[in-house]
């Protein structure tokens, strides 16, 4: 990894570098994903048919769109126990703690009989999806249904290509497990039509949620505003910020936690030691040569990673804010004193023995988070993501008087009669 010290000339370049290596849509997947995406939008299931055969490699029929309840059974023979155990346990935490983000309605009466408050409450449906191939993620399906499922959604469909004509087991498996109500065997931007506009059989919902290739990611920009999404999702990054204290070998370990999602995947140390620098590049070599996915991390560590040396934590603390990662982990001596200074960060792991993996699958906050330095104003994805709110006003003819004034004059400032007639009106009736 390049080791540079935050006074080097070059660092601010090569941070930007980093930051902004995300895949971006070109011209030419735009004029695809608009093509597939009307296409479906006029013609519903043929064009939806076409597609997947064109994309997929696979001919379904509208028969066989649906996952039958009989295929979900099947599924349960073809996996691990522990694997289904392990996965149980990860849904219990996640519904645990997304079970305490719910927002209530509220109300509250003012003077003179007004009434204000705040309604909330879940969207009717959503739909949720989940990469396919070579991909397999029962961790996404967990991380994305059962915030959806806390908040009260009525209806949640689940859309995953099959280009081998098959959903992988542990996909099924995990999507019983969360309580998605319908699964449908359709990838790509047409898939992400079909939930937008809905087509005779794939129904319409109001939100899509889930990680996708560059197509999946257009598409969903291209629908927004049709439906809701979650966000523009990029590629996986990780930040450490290290002292004396940290192990090298469990620093290198989960910067590398990272690297083998894929050749765009970011990996940056941060430390105050140039002891522990040289030591995690060098752990960071050993363990590479380990990995079944070393390939893809080498790239990923070789273009996107990074170590960075400061003088102080407040400097690092400093150089993650203007990086905003998506993870962030403070491998310090006392690292509840530095969160004080972390301001931007999707998710915060404290101390040694918190790994960037135990949030990605079993502690319970979700683990879709903003990318990009998006976490500067975008928060992970939560039961409040599947949650509407409605203002509530109640005014008395005598709450109503009082504000009359007030009400008729910003309607003169703006030139909107009509708006100050509807006091006038109400004012001069006895």
């Amino acid at each position: 990894m390049k080791i540079f010290d935050s006074q080097h000339q070059d660092i601010a370049s090569e941070l930007k570098r980093i930051i902004n290596r995300g895949e971006t849509a070109t011209d030419e997947v735009a004029v695809v994903v608009k093509e597939v995406v009307e296409r479906v939008r006029k013609e519903g299931d043929p064009a939806l048919l076409e597609y997947t055969e064109k994309f997929d490699r696979v001919a379904l029929t509208l028969k066989d769109i649906k996952v039958t309840p009989q295929e979900i059974k099947d599924a349960y023979s073809h996996v691990d126990q522990k694997k289904v155990d392990a996965l149980k346990l990860a849904a219990t935490n996640i519904r645990s703690f997304h079970e305490k983000q719910k927002i209530s309605s509220w109300v509250n009466q003012e003077a003179d009989g007004v009434i204000l408050g705040q309604l909330a409450r879940p969207i009717r449906s959503a739909g949720v999806y989940v990469p396919g191939g070579k991909a397999c993620y029962p961790s996404s399906v967990l991380m994305n249904v059962i915030p959806a499922k806390v908040a009260g959604v009525e209806q949640l469909i689940m859309c995953s290509p099959v280009p081998g004509g098959n959903l992988n087991p542990y996909i099924l498996v995990a999507a019983d497990i969360a309580g998605v109500s319908e699964i449908y065997k359709i990838g790509g931007a047409q898939a992400i039509a079909a939930m937008a506009y809905g087509t005779a059989t794939i129904p319409k919902v109001d939100k899509i949620v889930g990680p996708g290739n560059i197509y999946v990611a257009t598409a969903k920009r291209y629908v927004f505003g049709q439906v809701d999404i979650d966000m523009i999702a990029g590629p996986s990054e990780i930040l450490v910020i290290a002292d004396d204290s940290a192990d090298p070998a469990f620093v290198a370990a989960d910067l590398l936690s990272q690297a083998e999602h894929d050749e765009l995947a970011s990996s940056i140390l941060v430390t105050t030691s140039p002891v522990l620098a040289e030591k995690v590049n060098a752990e960071v070599e050993r363990q590479l040569a380990n990995l079944s996915r070393k390939e893809i991390a080498r790239k990923a560590i070789d273009r996107f990673g990074a170590i960075v040396l400061v003088k102080t934590l407040q400097e690092a603390a400093d150089a993650s804010n203007s990086i905003a990662p998506e993870h962030l982990e403070l491998a310090v001596e006392k690292p509840f004193d530095l969160l004080a200074l972390i301001k931007n960060a999707g998710a915060i792991f404290l101390g040694h023995y918190t790994p960037e993996s135990v949030g990605d699958y079993i502690a319970g906050p979700n683990h879709v988070l903003p990318t990009g330095g998006t976490a500067r104003f975008f928060s992970p994805l939560s039961t409040d993501s599947f949650m509407k709110k409605s203002s509530l006003i109640f005014y008395t003819k005598e709450g109503l008087h009082k504000v009359a004034e007030a009400v008729m004059q910003i309607a003169d400032v703006e030139g909107l009669e009509a708006h100050g007639n509807t006091i006038r009106i109400r004012m001069a009736k006895k």
